[in-house]
């Protein structure tokens, strides 16, 4: 292991000690910093302090460059995602007044506006519609109770697969939830979300803590498994082709489609932010194009109408 591995280890432990992230972002942050190490011992770079503008700019270059076994190069976001990781890297081996490349000279890449993809209206009463036609009654309880609240709390599909029965009270709607970075944030239910879940849970029968769970042709109640949010997506995807839904959706498009339902609504974007659980209003800001669509309406209709 070189000196430069060494420091990684030690940082990806920092990540998840000190720093309390989730698994994911360490297991994330391992990927990234382990090609850059991988990139750097190639070139004889074994340390921090050989790390340079140089090796960046050439680490860069190989990133983006690089194809997958299909021929499909790397997305410019997962390209930023590794100079966030290798800034974060260096920024603690400064804290650790270890001899390196200062985080400030790495400048990310300008990515353009991201474009999200939202449900209209007509589209997502479709979606709703579709789950009639699965014949599991269980499944079809569960599967609308689960796009119900997707789209009324705005939970991410992880959040909502993990959810306990003792989490939520449906005399109430209103229910916590953990969300990234172990933030607990406030999410509320609409009375159709309260009625699907109810409908769903009165039917079940089992001791299952979790709230939604796998349901078969005969379920052995000694094995009861949660739902996995990949299930959830598979699911949508089926329900979505039901109807006729042409754009590519996941449970992801719920969370859009909610955010957006409340902006063109009237709703502010800092509440908006609250209720997604962003921890900056940068990221709400990907739903500016909904405020700006509507104030443009509002300029073509009433803007000029005194000139003669």
């Amino acid at each position: 292991m070189t000196e430069l591995e060494k420091y990684k280890t030690q940082f990806l432990e920092h990540l998840e000690v000190e720093k309390n992230r989730s698994r994911l972002t360490v297991r994330n942050y391992d990927l990234y910093l382990r090609r850059f190490c991988e990139f750097a011992k190639g070139r004889g770079v074994s340390s921090p302090a050989g790390i340079d503008l140089d090796l960046i700019r050439s680490f860069r270059l190989m990133l983006n460059r690089r194809q997958d076994a299909r021929g499909h190069e790397m997305k410019l976001q997962t390209q930023t995602y590794h100079i966030i990781a290798l800034r974060s890297f260096l920024k603690y081996l400064a804290r650790r007044d270890v001899k390196s490349l200062a985080a400030e000279k790495l400048e990310l890449p300008k990515t353009p506006s991201r474009q999200v993809a939202f449900l209209e209206s007509e589209d997502l009463g479709k979606l709703f519609k579709a789950t009639d036609q699965e014949k599991d009654i269980l499944r079809r309880l569960r599967d609308r109770s689960i796009l119900e609240l997707l789209f009324s709390t705005g939970l991410r599909v992880a959040e909502a697969a993990s959810l306990k029965r003792t989490q939520v009270n449906l005399k109430k709607d209103e229910f916590s939830v953990k969300g990234k970075g172990d933030k607990i944030r406030i999410v509320f239910l609409s009375p159709s979300a309260k009625n699907a879940l109810k409908n769903y849970l009165d039917k079940r029968s089992d001791n299952s803590p979790a709230l939604f769970i796998r349901h078969g042709n005969q379920i052995d109640i000694t094995d009861i498994k949660p739902l996995t949010a990949r299930s959830i997506q598979r699911f949508m995807k089926k329900y979505a082709l039901l109807a006729g839904i042409t754009i590519k959706i996941s449970p992801h498009t719920l969370r859009h489609t909610m955010a957006t339902d409340l902006l063109q609504a009237g709703a502010d974007l800092r509440s908006v932010q609250e209720l997604l659980g962003h921890a900056s209003i940068t990221t709400t800001q990907i739903y500016t194009h909904i405020t700006n669509k509507r104030l443009k309406e509002i300029h073509h209709k009433y803007h000029g109408k005194s000139r003669k």
